[in-house]
């Protein structure tokens, strides 16, 4: 009995069919207890709520028509205090009316006597795959509440256990940190826990990408430079290192930096003391720096493209992130997080339309590769959550693991060449298809008003001019519809 297949509480004034449900559930392999009346049957579920050891209830069938409390009151109370236990309802009323009924009150589904046990078989197996589906949501959110977090890392991992631990350990620190990790892992997120979780997390927090700017000018931005040091410096300009100091620095992506810039850095952390362009004149810093780097710097000082003595220098406590496709039992709590982010985001009135995902999409994220790390994920979900027909995420609303990437698809638009005008006409052709021609979620993914959308499928002629004029009118006439109301 321990192993069987979900326990169920069968309620029914009828000892014969009290006795065909104990027997034909119990050779089904479920655990079932048997009661004829409502009142005894809300009174154990009571009781059995308030014990802390024992399996519940995962299903419950009743009958409607008993004394002292018919099924429909059943129903309504048990949905007020356990709304988590679905219900299937039996009746020998015919009457389209008393299925509704049920329906809206919160039955999962309702049996007409005489009803066929292949049929009590099938719905009692889809209750039950719904209540497997709650349970898994309940446990996710508690493990998020329970501290499977750190300052926004999310993971239960034994990998980012390790981070998280470092983390904790490093933070109350001065030393210099050094974190590596594929593009997309969060090593900036990372960065900022650590000075969030120090004591300098009241002073600045300052980022740079050391790829994103062109090595003159990265000198002045991380040095600042005197007035006159060169054309167009109008006047004294302070560096991110003295912006930071008090605080913190996070150099991302430092494995980019030229070998002149990197002299000057380590000058930096060995004096704690900067010379801004074109200066000469000394200011003292206190600064903690956090770097970060997706490339092997040990095989660039094998390489002379980085300086052996900085690395060090960086490297006091190096910390390590796993890639997701190494730890995929955060990827469930990573994907019910950035729902949870993008579900409020683009919900209706302050409320959240997307809520969870089905266990066939859940499986399917675990099938992914993650060449773009926890970075892809958010944007696989973000876009889900936007495409969702109904409130729960199938795994129709994901892209299909093999080809799903944004670098792959970019590939497939791109393989023969076409100019910007032919690409850009395929990605249209692409959005619309997937949102199923819904043009306000094309408009969202785009990027572009709805207005625009339709002239551009004017000129591409996926719709004729006049339906596509007619469409435009009629969004003008709603909003203006809208603005009047309002």
């Amino acid at each position: 009995m321990a192993n069987s297949r979900g326990r169920i509480l069968a309620v029914d004034d009828d000892a014969n069919i009290r006795m065909l449900l104990q027997d034909f559930l119990s050779k089904e392999g479920y655990l079932v207890t048997c009661l004829s009346s409502a009142v005894e049957a809300l009174g154990l579920l009571r009781e059995q709520s308030l014990e802390s050891s024992g399996r519940p209830f995962d299903l419950v069938i009743s009958d409607i028509g008993m004394a002292q409390m018919d099924g429909m009151q059943f129903l309504t109370t048990l949905k007020e205090e356990m709304p988590e236990i679905p219900v299937i309802l039996i009746t020998g009323n015919t009457s389209i009316d008393t299925a509704i009924d049920a329906t809206r009150k919160g039955a999962f589904h309702y049996l007409v006597k005489p009803f066929k046990l292949s049929e009590v078989s099938l719905h009692v197996e889809r209750a039950l795959e719904k209540r497997s589906l709650s349970l898994d949501l309940q446990l996710l959110r508690k493990e998020l509440k329970q501290g499977w977090s750190l300052k926004d890392i999310i993971g239960k991992s034994a990998g980012m256990r390790s981070v998280f631990d470092l983390v904790e350990r490093v933070a109350p620190s001065t030393a210099n940190v050094l974190i590596q990790g594929e593009s997309g892992t969060g090593k900036e997120v990372i960065a900022r826990a650590i000075h969030s979780l120090g004591p300098r997390a009241k002073n600045p927090f300052i980022a740079i990408n050391c790829t994103a700017i062109p090595e003159a000018l990265l000198e002045s931005e991380l040095f600042g430079h005197a007035k006159g040091s060169f054309t167009g410096a109008t006047g004294i300009k302070k560096g991110l290192i003295e912006e930071a100091s008090g605080g913190t620095l996070f150099l991302d992506e430092i494995g980019d930096m030229s070998p002149s810039l990197q002299a000057k850095l380590l000058r930096v952390l060995q004096e704690r003391k900067i010379r801004p362009v074109g200066s000469n004149t000394f200011t003292d810093v206190d600064v903690r720096i956090i770097a970060a780097t997706h490339k092997d710097l040990k095989a660039g000082i094998t390489g002379g493209t980085f300086r052996e003595d900085l690395f060090y220098r960086l490297s006091v406590i190096p910390i390590h992130i796993p890639p997701l496709r190494e730890r995929p039992e955060d990827i469930p709590l990573l994907a019910e997080h950035f729902l949870n982010k993008y579900a409020a985001a683009n919900g209706t009135g302050g409320t959240a339309r997307v809520r969870s995902f089905s266990k066939e999409a859940l499986s399917k994220l675990l099938r992914f590769r993650w060449q773009g790390n926890v970075r892809e994920l958010e944007n696989i979900v973000e876009r889900a959550v936007v495409l969702a027909r109904g409130t729960v995420i199938e795994d129709t609303d994901l892209p299909d693991p093999d080809i799903g990437n944004a670098e792959q698809t970019f590939k497939g638009l791109t393989s023969d060449f076409p100019t910007l005008t032919q690409l850009e006409e395929r990605y249209l052709r692409i959005v619309l298809n997937k949102t199923a021609g819904r043009k306000d979620k094309a408009a969202q993914i785009l990027g572009i008003n709805r207005r625009t959308l339709y002239r551009k499928e004017r000129e591409y002629g996926f719709v004729s001019p006049s339906d596509a004029l007619e469409e435009e009118l009629i969004d003008c006439g709603e909003n203006s519809a809208g603005l009047i109301s309002l």
